[in-house]
C-alpha cells in the first residue's frame, strides 16, 4: 500500500503479517488524532482529506467526536451548522481563520475558498442566523418614510385633498394611448385648418373628462411652439342647459359675444356663419361638449345639427363630444354617413384592478409618508374593478377608510399599548417589529378598507335588491342593459321585451304583461323605479331611482346575472 503521509510514516506499512498490519493501523489512527503535528509539517488540504478518509475506512476503531475548542481544530461546515448552545461564535471564527491559513498554502481551486479572513466569517454569520419572520421581511420591504400622524390636521387635509375627485393629479396614467389619439386628431385639424368630429364614449369614472382637460393644455402648448394660433376653447356641460337648443346659443355667444340675435334662431346664425368664406387668419375653435347624451331627443335633431356644423364649407369648429353611452354614435351615425359627416370614435374602457391600483399609488406618491397598507389598496382595487371599474368610486372608498381611521384613533387615544410605548425607558432599544406595529396603528389597514367597502357597496339598497324574487331581479337586470345603451328612460313595453329575452336565455317562462306591470309597481313602491303616467301600462315611462352600480354589485354573486351584466 503506498504511503499517504510521507517517508517518515512508511514504516507503518512494512509489516507482512495480518496482525502487524492491524497493529500498524492502530498506531496510524492514534497519530492522526494529533492535528497540530500534521499542520506543523505544512501538508496541503487534499492530502489531509485523503489521510482522514483512509483512516475512517481502514481503522475498526471509531474516533468519538469532541466539541470544538481553541486546541482542537474543527471544520467550518460543522462550525456553521452547529447550534449556538453547543459552540460559541468565537470558536467558530477562530476555526474559520485557521482554515483560511491552511488554504493559503494550497493550490488551484482551494485558494478561491479563502480569499480573505472576513469571507468565512461573514458567510458563517449569514448561514448561522435564524430565518427572518414574515413580519420582519414585510418591515424590510416597506419604504423608509416618516410615520403618518392622522391626528395632525395638516397631514390629514393633505391626504384627503390628494384623494379627492376634483384634485387633478400631476400625471394622468393608464390613459396615455387615448390621450395621444385625441391630441393627434386635434393637431391634424389645426395643421390643415379643417373641421372635424370626435366622439368619446365610456362608462362613468373612466377618465374621459380628465383626459380631455389634459389634452387641451397640451394642444395649446403645441400650437404656441409650432407657430400656430392657439384655438379658442369652449367647454359646455349639457347638464347645465335649460333646454337642448340652448347649446347653439352658447356657441354663438362664444364666437360673437357682443352681437345680438334678431329674427332667426342661433342655429341658423351658425349655419350662415360657417357657410361664408372666412379669412385665413381666423382662429380654430375647439368645442368640447360633455354629457352629450342629455341632448338626445326622439328625433335626435339636436345631435344631428350639432355634428353637421363641422361639415359646412367654412367651418372652423373641432367638435369633441363626450358621453357615457357606448352605442350612441351607432344609433345616429347611419343618418350622418350619407351627408358626408365623418365621426371618429374613441372608447374609454372601465379601469382594471391593476390600473386602479396604479392610479391610487400615483396619487399617494407625492405624500412623504405611508397612509395605506399595500394589501388594503389592492383590496379596494379588486372590489371596485369587479363592481364597475369607476375610479371615482375607488377614491370615495379610500376617503371613507381614512375617515374611519380618524374616528378609531380618537376613540383609542388612551389605549394601553400606546401608553406602554410612551413610558418605555429612553435607553431601551425599540425593535424593528415594534416600530412596524406602531406604524401599522397609524395607517389604513385591510380591515379598515373592508369596512369602508362594505359601507359603500353593501348599502340598504343592495340588501333590498338581493332579497327580491328572481323575476324582479331580472327586471332590474333588464333595465341596466337597456340604460347602458345611452337611454335615460324606457317604457314598460320595451322593458318587457328585454325581460322576455333574458327569460328565454335562462329557459325560464316569462310572466304575462299584467303580472309584469304589477312587479314594476312593487319595485316602484320600494323606491327602486319611477313609473310615469299614461292611459296604457305599456306606454308608461320607467326610470331608475338608484345607481346602476348598486344593481351590478348586488347581483354579481349570481353567475347568471353576472354573465348577463358583463
Amino acid at each position: 500500500m503506498p504511503s499517504l503521509v510521507g517517508n517518515g510514516y512508511s514504516e507503518l506499512y512494512s509489516g507482512s503479517d495480518f496482525a502487524g498490519r492491524n497493529e500498524n493501523k492502530e498506531k496510524k489512527s492514534a497519530k492522526v488524532e494529533k492535528p497540530d503535528e500534521i499542520r506543523s509539517k505544512g501538508y496541503s488540504t487534499p492530502q489531509k482529506r485523503r489521510l482522514r478518509s483512509a483512516t475512517n475506512h481502514d481503522s475498526p476503531v471509531s474516533i468519538p467526536s469532541k466539541p470544538c475548542s481553541p486546541d482542537k481544530w474543527k471544520s467550518p461546515r460543522r462550525c456553521i451548522k452547529s447550534s449556538p448552545n453547543s459552540v460559541s461564535n468565537e470558536n467558530c471564527k477562530e476555526s474559520g481563520n485557521k482554515l483560511v491559513k491552511l488554504h493559503k498554502t494550497g493550490k488551484g481551486s482551494d485558494n478561491k475558498l479563502a480569499e480573505s479572513p472576513k469571507a468565512g466569517q461573514e458567510s458563517g454569520d449569514k448561514l448561522a442566523g435564524s430565518p427572518k419572520s414574515t413580519r420582519r421581511r414585510l418591515y424590510d420591504s416597506l419604504p423608509q418614510k416618516p410615520i403618518w400622524n392622522p391626528k395632525d390636521s395638516e397631514q390629514m387635509s393633505a391626504v384627503k385633498k390628494a384623494l379627492h375627485v376634483s384634485t387633478t393629479p400631476c400625471a394622468i396614467v393608464c390613459r396615455e394611448e387615448e390621450q395621444k389619439r385625441i391630441l393627434d386628431f386635434c393637431k391634424s385639424c389645426i395643421d390643415q385648418k379643417k373641421a372635424g368630429n370626435l366622439y368619446i364614449s365610456g362608462c362613468p369614472g373612466t377618465g374621459k373628462t380628465l383626459s380631455i382637460n389634459k389634452v387641451k393644455e397640451l394642444l395649446v402648448e403645441w400650437a404656441k411652439e409650432a407657430g400656430f394660433q392657439p384655438p379658442d376653447v369652449l367647454g359646455i356641460n349639457c347638464t347645465s342647459l335649460s333646454y337642448t337648443n340652448e347649446i347653439f346659443l352658447r356657441i354663438f355667444e362664444k364666437l360673437h359675444p357682443r352681437k345680438k340675435i334678431n329674427g332667426i334662431s342661433p342655429l341658423q346664425h351658425l349655419q350662415r356663419l360657417f357657410s361664408q368664406k372666412q379669412s385665413s387668419c381666423e382662429k380654430m375653435m375647439l368645442l368640447i361638449v360633455d354629457e352629450l347624451d342629455y341632448l338626445i331627443t326622439r328625433d335626435r335633431t339636436v345631435l344631428h345639427d350639432l355634428f353637421m356644423l363641422a361639415t359646412l364649407p367654412s367651418s372652423n369648429c373641432i367638435l369633441i363630444g363626450i358621453a357615457n353611452a357606448i352605442d350612441l354614435a351607432d344609433r345616429f351615425l347611419p343618418k350622418l354617413q350619407p351627408l358626408n359627416c365623418e365621426i371618429i370614435l374613441i372608447t374609454f374602457r372601465a379601469y382594471s384592478k391593476d390600473q386602479i391600483l396604479r392610479i391610487l399609488q400615483q396619487r399617494l406618491t407625492a405624500l412623504p409618508y405611508d397612509v395605506f397598507q399595500p394589501q388594503a389598496l389592492e383590496l379596494c382595487a379588486r372590489r371596485v374593478a369587479a363592481a364597475s371599474g369607476d375610479m371615482r368610486k375607488a377614491l370615495c372608498v379610500c376617503r371613507n377608510a381614512i375617515e374611519m381611521l380618524e374616528e378609531e384613533l380618537k376613540n383609542q387615544s388612551g389605549s394601553t399599548s400606546l401608553l406602554q410605548a410612551e413610558q418605555a425607558s429612553p435607553g431601551q432599544l425599540i425593535s424593528p417589529v415594534a416600530e412596524l406595529l406602531k406604524q401599522e396603528i397609524n395607517i389604513v389597514r385591510v380591515d379598515d378598507m373592508a369596512i369602508a367597502l362594505s359601507r359603500t357597496f353593501k348599502s340598504a339598497i343592495v340588501d333590498t335588491i338581493q332579497s327580491l324574487p328572481q323575476h324582479q331581479q331580472m327586471i332590474l337586470c333588464s333595465l341596466v342593459k337597456l340604460f347602458r345603451k345611452g337611454k335615460k328612460d324606457t317604457t314598460i313595453g320595451d322593458l318587457n321585451k328585454s325581460y322576455s329575452e333574458i327569460c328565454k336565455s335562462a329557459l325560464i317562462p316569462p310572466t304575462g304583461i299584467l303580472e309584469f306591470s304589477n312587479m314594476c309597481r312593487v319595485l316602484s313602491d320600494q323606491g327602486l323605479l319611477k313609473l310615469g303616467q299614461s292611459r296604457e301600462d305599456r306606454l308608461r315611462r320607467v326610470t331608475l331611482k338608484i345607481d346602476e352600480t348598486d344593481i351590478t354589485f348586488a347581483l354579481q354573486g349570481i353567475r347568471f346575472f353576472r354573465n348577463c351584466l358583463h
